[in-house]
């Protein structure tokens, strides 16, 4: 098992990572994205595993034909801009490993398993996180999909047909989803809270509530050596209000408030902006926090701009609503996880976002964490020992065994 886990975290590790900086750049439909998606189809091919690819762009790996009461596990390849090794890739390698741990023991499963691969779960291109699961759910809409577009301009509709996939037959599966008894996902923790209980492995509980927020300041540009400070209608004055009132309304509120993404037009050294578009990412632990922390942003960053002549727009780009797994899976698995009913692995708390959270809608799922010793993510730094990415197999194996029977 792992030797099996070790060997295809070797294949992978290279592919789409910078030379530079050290992380990831695997953005949905593009080319680190296209060699990771191959990666994937053929590792899964060597295991006997029949791929197919879901009217969504996502791949889903059957072990036996695809039935009702389907257990199903893994995650995403994708990656935010310089991300880490294990974000995602954790759980679909781990999955792949878990497959071959099964067969080694002889198990065969007595309902159909499959591995799959969401597409866009980051939302680093297009904006919309989680995309692949939420147009499999129907929790966003196949037109609204098509239109999002990258830096570039680019449409997800043309980047997936340039990808070789038809964006016309996007949407919801009813039909592939009820065929789906329970999924799990195994995720790198992104904190620490492992750390603190001395366990390898968790489960979570929930999902804290969580959106994206677009905030466009529109003001004139002009010279930055002769226009008087009087004069000007300079956008990125609210902008830099905006971004501290988002750290105050956070830690007032007990919650996380981040803006993490900026651009600026035309972006010159000597030159005042005419316009700043940036983006916030704000979570809590329940629906009010959140709206009170959204509410406090908005109305800062709107006297701001008004203070300073500047016009402010806003547009909410996604919305998560809290997700509550489900109590009999989550402790299940937990007790396997833990090897028997009385030591279960901790159950903890997460803000991150996941494709499991998406899915818990309308599937039975649960997710299993493998700790993270730093508690650093989306960065070049995460990192997980590899003694506890084969514990996470072990754990995830277990659960297959116990859920496919």
């Amino acid at each position: 098992m792992s030797d099996t886990f070790d060997a295809l975290w070797a294949a992978l590790a290279p592919l789409g990572r910078h030379r530079t900086t050290g992380g990831y750049r695997r953005f949905t439909w593009g080319p680190a994205d296209t060699e990771v998606r191959a990666w994937f189809t053929a590792a899964a091919a060597e295991r006997g595993l029949d791929v197919r690819t879901d009217r969504n762009g996502n791949l889903w790996a059957w072990w036996g034909e695809p039935g009702p009461d389907a257990v199903v596990t893994g995650s995403h390849l994708d990656s935010v801009p310089d991300g880490g090794a294990f974000d995602g890739p954790l759980g679909v390698v781990s999955a792949l490993a878990a497959v071959d741990a099964l067969r080694a023991r002889g198990v065969r499963p007595a309902r159909p398993l499959a591995v799959t691969v969401f597409v866009e779960e980051e939302g680093a291109r297009f904006g919309v996180p989680c995309l692949g699961s939420r147009l499999l759910t129907g929790a966003i809409t196949p037109g609204r999909a098509a239109g999002l577009t990258d830096a570039a301009g680019t449409t997800y509709a043309a980047a997936m047909a340039a990808a070789g996939l038809d964006p016309e037959h996007m949407g919801p599966d009813p039909d592939l989803l009820a065929g789906i008894g329970a999924f799990v996902e195994l995720h790198i923790e992104q904190g620490r809270g492992l750390v603190h209980t001395g366990h390898p492995v968790g489960v979570a509980g929930a999902v804290w509530p969580h959106g994206r927020w677009r905030l466009d300041f529109s003001g004139r540009a002009d010279h930055a050596g002769t226009t008087p400070l009087a004069d000007r209608s300079d956008p990125m004055l609210p902008f830099a209000a905006t971004v501290l009132a988002a750290r105050a309304a956070a830690a007032e509120h007990g919650a996380l408030a981040t803006i993490g993404k900026v651009l600026a037009v035309p972006n010159g050294t000597n030159a005042i902006p005419s316009r700043v578009r940036a983006w916030l990412d704000a979570r809590a632990p329940d629906e009010a926090a959140l709206r009170a922390v959204t509410a406090q942003v908005d109305a800062a960053a709107r006297a701001a701009a008004t203070d300073n002549g500047v016009l402010l727009t806003t547009y909410q780009e996604s919305a998560s609503p809290i997700v509550r797994f489900q109590t009999a899976l989550r402790d299940r698995i937990a007790a396997v996880a833990g090897g028997g009913p009385g030591e279960p692995v901790p159950v903890l708390p997460t803000g991150a976002g996941h494709d499991a959270a998406v899915l818990a809608a309308q599937v039975p799922t649960a997710m299993l964490f493998v700790r993270n010793p730093t508690g650093v993510s989306h960065a070049p730094d995460e990192h997980a020992d590899t003694a506890d990415c084969h514990r996470g197999v072990a754990a995830l194996a277990d659960t297959l065994a116990a859920l496919a029977g």
